[in-house]
């Protein structure tokens, strides 16, 4: 957590001193080819951004003057410092990951929604799942043992340990180990870890290889619960409104369009992740609404600062668009 801040604030000093934020001295806007703005968007490699993949691939950011270069992240940890000290001009991110920078007076706002949970149980784009011959049931029994997520301190152990409450277990004593997500099915299948966090499409690798799900972490934290959003800094959007609000147009045409045709969503995986192709027909999508569930957002940040991710209460009216 201390390395995670460090860094964020490193990256408000550089922010600070230069002219704008972004990928040239106007932010994305600056840098230009035949009038195109090219912008730089840090996002992990998982189902969850199929839409940004999907609308560059099907020229809904050309249609607004929009260059997008995808640049990979391992998580919202890691892309909130790159927006901040202008690597990124926009960026996919956890929404607890803007809230613990919102929290230490990151200049953060979300623009538009990421993803969000199904809002079923069972039948969501991730959960916790452990070997196929574990004793664990319930996310109850994990009080105690090795859990892994992408990135500590972050939405997957705040999302586990509310799972682990609703079941009537004790979430202050799990382990909680950092492993990247194409990493955790062989970690489970060889127990390395006695459970893992997974989202799609590893969590469907990991079933494939014999792994159970006990849990549903995202449904046990709140109803239909807003995962993610796009999110830029303060500067940028006062710097440069007009690109920010063509982003913001063709990145919501992009979530509509995915959430209307999951073929072509599951289909776009294969350019941007290592999949199997069999797998991409599978795998569980996650909601695409185009709309931010602010109660769930609320919710979320409230768990934060019970379980000390946070210092003091936050109204995530400041952070969402």
């Amino acid at each position: 957590m201390r390395r995670f801040i460090t860094s964020a604030i490193a990256a408000v000093a550089v922010l600070t001193v230069t002219a704008a934020c972004g990928s040239s001295d106007a932010g994305g806007s600056g840098e230009k080819a035949g009038g195109t703005a090219k912008v730089k968007v840090g996002a992990i490699p998982i189902v969850d951004v199929a839409p940004l993949h999907l609308g560059k691939e099907k020229g809904f950011f050309a249609e607004q003057g929009i260059d997008v270069e995808v640049v990979n992240t391992t998580g919202g940890a890691a892309a909130v410092p790159g927006v901040v000290s202008g690597e990124f001009d926009f960026a996919f991110g956890n929404l607890v990951s803007l809230i613990v920078a919102r929290s230490n007076n990151l200049p953060l706002k979300a623009i538009a929604e990421g993803n969000s949970s199904t809002g079923q149980q069972g039948k969501d784009f991730g959960g916790v799942v452990v070997p196929k011959d574990s004793p664990i049931k319930s996310a109850a029994e994990l009080s105690g043992k090795t859990v892994a997520v992408n990135n500590l301190k972050n939405i997957g152990d705040t999302t586990v340990r509310a799972s682990i409450r609703k079941a009537g277990g004790d979430p202050t004593n799990v382990k909680f180990v950092e492993l990247a997500f194409p990493d955790m099915p062989a970690a489970v299948a060889a127990k390395r870890v006695d459970a893992a966090w997974i989202v799609e499409p590893f969590f469907t690798v990991a079933q494939n290889q014999g792994a159970r799900v006990i849990a549903s972490n995202f449904v046990d934290t709140a109803p239909n619960l807003t995962i993610s959003a796009y999110f830029t800094t303060e500067k940028n959007i006062k710097q440069n409104p007009d690109l920010v609000k063509r982003f913001t147009a063709a990145i919501e045409k992009s979530l509509k369009y995915a959430q209307e045709h999951p073929a072509e969503a599951r289909a776009v995986l294969l350019k941007y992740t290592k999949i199997d192709p069999t797998v991409t027909e599978k795998i569980t999508l996650p909601s695409w609404s185009g709309q931010i569930n602010r109660e769930s957002v609320q919710t979320m940040a409230d768990l934060m600062l019970t379980d000390g991710l946070i210092k003091q209460k936050v109204d995530v009216s400041e952070l969402l668009p």
